[in-house]
């Protein structure tokens, strides 16, 4: 039987809502596979029997299945077999990760068609962050803004105590930072840096400083990342000319798991 989702979205009650397009009603013992692409893992989950002919609405809860980090692909499992699910929704949209994001929670999950047009989740550990809007290197500064994912602050007016950090490690112990106020409203973040600053701070090194956003009522620093949207990979993807700033070359870059880094003398 052919099946199509033609809606998919995990809402944030983490439910994964489907709405599907099929040739007939589900029949009796039919199941919902989800498949862990890297390890085979397999959860089931049975979906009865739906008399609509033409289209069927599934809900599936998935804090129950226990889902590892990773993708995991989705099948059909019927009597004559089984078959991945066919997918025509790219299964969010960045204003609901946006929202999805303003709960604090300690996994996501993310439902999105793969490349050959199969239906597939992403799961991963869902850490407060503070998840990068847009960067500037102007006025030989370090400008940032964006939104404060997973912390659970509520999205209003109110102001709150912040601190941008940049801090550059060294091999041995102990390393350099350098710091500037940052402004928080609600859980919306604007921060700027002296290039300058940076660069003096430590004239003889050349490396990697990672920024880092401290917000009142948060209790750990926020790793500046940009996870919300449909780019992994920036690594690879993005990539920004450099600034001079004292005859030094400045570049913003990101890391294998999209955290954002500031490359100076690179």
């Amino acid at each position: 039987m052919r099946v199509v989702v033609t809606d998919a979205e995990v809402t944030l009650a983490d439910v994964l809502s489907l709405r599907l397009a099929i040739e007939g009603p589900l029949p009796p013992g039919t199941k919902l596979v989800l498949r862990h692409r890297a390890t085979g893992v397999e959860r089931e989950v049975a979906l009865g029997t739906s008399g609509v002919r033409r289209d069927a609405t599934l809900a599936v809860c998935l804090a129950p299945l226990t889902l590892s980090a990773g993708r995991w692909d989705a099948y059909l499992c019927q009597e004559e077999g089984r078959t991945r699910i066919r997918s025509v929704d790219p299964g969010f949209s960045l204003d609901h990760l946006d929202t999805y994001a303003l709960s604090k929670r300690t996994v996501a999950y993310r439902a999105y068609r793969t490349r050959n047009g199969y239906l597939a989740l992403k799961v991963a550990a869902a850490e407060p962050a503070a998840e990068v809007r847009a960067i500037w290197f102007r006025e030989g500064r370090f400008e940032v803004t964006g939104l404060l994912a997973y912390t659970g602050l509520d999205d209003d007016d109110s102001r709150h105590e912040a601190r941008l950090s940049l801090q550059r490690r060294h091999t041995h112990e102990g390393g350099t930072t350098v710091a500037a106020a940052a402004t928080v409203q609600g859980v919306r973040f604007h921060a700027a840096v002296s290039l300058v600053d940076v660069v003096s701070a430590d004239p003889e090194g050349m490396g990697t400083w990672e920024p880092s956003l401290e917000v009142e009522g948060v209790p750990t620093p926020l790793r500046l990342a940009s996870r919300l949207d449909d780019v992994d990979g920036k690594r690879r993807r993005l990539h920004y000319p450099a600034l001079r700033v004292d005859g030094v070359p400045v570049r913003p870059c990101y890391t294998a798991d999209d955290e954002l880094r500031i490359e100076v003398g690179a």
